[in-house]
Order: C-alpha cells, then sequence, then structure tokens
C-alpha cells in the first residue's frame, strides 16, 4: 500500500520512500554553503560600506539568496518531502546568479570609462539596460516554468511536468544566450583597449578585475549548461536525483562566480576620474596608513 505523506508539514524521511529531491539533501553541504556565501555576503557588505562602492552590493543579494537556497537545503534534510524549503531553494538559487551578472555587466561599464568610450560599440549604461533587462526577462521565464513544473511534480499523483521544464529550459538557454553576446562585447574592449589604452591594461588591479570577470562568467556558464542537461533529462533524470552534480556544477561554481570579486575589489575597474570609486579606495588607504 502506498503512502501518503503531506507536503505541507514536516515529515522525517521513510525508508524506501523518495523525497520530494529524489535523495535526502546533505546537511553537511547545506551548511557549509551556507557559511561560504555568508562570508561572501558579509565581505561584500564591509567592503561596499568602506569604500563606499554602493553598486557592489548586488553581489551581496545574490549572495543572501545562495544563503537562502541552501538553507532551504538543509532544512529539507530533515523534512525531505515538505513543499516550502524546496520552493525556497527553487526560487532562490534560480535569482541569485542574476545578481552576479548584474555586478559583471557594472564592473565591464566602469572599465570601459576608465578605457574611454571609443573601445566599446555600445555606451558604458547600455552594458546594465541591455543585459540586465535579458536577465529579468530569462528569470521571469524560469520562474514561471519552474513554479508550473514544481507545483505538477508536487500533485500526488505527480503530473506530467513537461511544459514547465521546457519554459525553464528556454529561460535559461535565453540568459545563455545573452551571456554569450555579452562575452563577445567584453573581447572587443579589451582588444580596442589593447590597441588604444595599453598602458591601463597594465596596472595590476585592473589585470586581476579583469581576470576575476572572466572567471565569474566561465563558471556562471558552465552552471547554466549543467542545469539545461539537468532539466532536459527531466525532474526525475540522473542528474536532478544525483546531489553531488549539484553540490559541485551549481553550489562550488556560483561561490566562485562571487567570491572571486571578494578578492579582487570590483571598485578596481574604475581608475578614470577623480571621483571613481578607485579613487575613493585609495582616500580611505592613505586615511588609514596616516
Amino acid at each position: 500500500m502506498a503512502i501518503t505523506v503531506n507536503r505541507k508539514i514536516c515529515v522525517a524521511p521513510i525508508p524506501g520512500r523518495t523525497g520530494t529531491y529524489g535523495y535526502v539533501p546533505s546537511l553537511a553541504a547545506g551548511i557549509v554553503f551556507c557559511v561560504l556565501f555568508g562570508l561572501s555576503m558579509l565581505l561584500h557588505t564591509f567592503t561596499s560600506i568602506r569604500y563606499r562602492t554602493w553598486w557592489q552590493l548586488v553581489f551581496m543579494v545574490g549572495a543572501l539568496c545562495e544563503v537562502l537556497g541552501w538553507a532551504g537545503r538543509a532544512w529539507s534534510h530533515s523534512c525531505p518531502y515538505q513543499t516550502t524549503p524546496y520552493l525556497l531553494q527553487i526560487c532562490t538559487l534560480i535569482i541569485a546568479p542574476t545578481f552576479f551578472t548584474a555586478g559583471v555587466y557594472v564592473i565591464l561599464g566602469r572599465l570601459i570609462r576608465s578605457f574611454g568610450r571609443g573601445v566599446s560599440p555600445i555606451s558604458a549604461a547600455a552594458y546594465l539596460y541591455i543585459f540586465c533587462t535579458a536577465d529579468v526577462v530569462s528569470l521571469v521565464i524560469q520562474a514561471v516554468g519552474g513554479g508550473m513544473a514544481a507545483v505538477a511534480f508536487q500533485q500526488n499523483p505527480p503530473k506530467s511536468t513537461a511544459n514547465g521544464t521546457h519554459i525553464m529550459v528556454a529561460g535559461i538557454l535565453f540568459q545563455l544566450a545573452s551571456i554569450i553576446v555579452f562575452v563577445s562585447l567584453f573581447i572587443v574592449v579589451i582588444f580596442r583597449a589593447l590597441k588604444s589604452k595599453g598602458e591601463v591594461l597594465t596596472q595590476r588591479r585592473i589585470q586581476w578585475i579583469i581576470a576575476a570577470m572572466v572567471l565569474s562568467v566561465v563558471l556562471i556558464v558552465i552552471r547554466s549548461i549543467y542545469r539545461t542537461i539537468e532539466l532536459l533529462q527531466g525532474w526525475s533524470g540522473y542528474l536532478i536525483t544525483t546531489e553531488r552534480y549539484f553540490i559541485a556544477l551549481d553550489g562550488a561554481m556560483m561561490f566562485g562566480a562571487v567570491g572571486v570579486f571578494n578578492i579582487a575589489r570590483p571598485g578596481w575597474a574604475n581608475t578614470a576620474n577623480k571621483d571613481s570609486d578607485f579613487e575613493g579606495e585609495n582616500q580611505v588607504e592613505m586615511a588609514d596608513r596616516s
């Protein structure tokens, strides 16, 4: 006789009964990533306040979403059938990368101001408007599809998740396409800067921030490819029901994408004018030494 589980309350794991995830989420992984993303969040908050780079708080918000998502997964360790923590982690872990890419768009805009407007095919501000709009559209598509699929999967018995899953995949692919366009423009900017503003690129901080951007974007792309393949396999497929892949290709990738900017501070990107974040950092550092 099949056991019917009330998904509105916390029910401990039942031997032989598959949970919502297809496995019982690791408590250790949930705690470790909560700590890691929490530390990154606090560091981004600290440097944003200390150096007055308020726009850097987008990384803090993204890290906060990751903390909430992994807290939901840690919660699900004790309540693997409950809908609330499951939906919490789905929503927040889908949203988080959008804030990381928004931060990268802002950084490129500030690099363009440092190099000079002529190095970019479009204006510095256009990167934020165009690509953040694309991210929001992607996010809405993923949210709609994720909601449809999650509701269908939670039914007793589960209904088909195909429509919702296809919508989610479309959202991720749209985001991936926008990132590829962004990367193409980023390459153009760097090559033009090498020709016209090569001396700026010799600055160590500029080199570090460019390297951090490249690493962050690569990690976000890897995560997007993984999530696309995962969803194409379906909600009962091998990837989505094997936690180690989620830990390695989502959690670890996203920590690298945001954590790298704790090392290479985003404010290093703008060296062009006296009111820049770079200048603000120099003033704070000079005050500390005096």
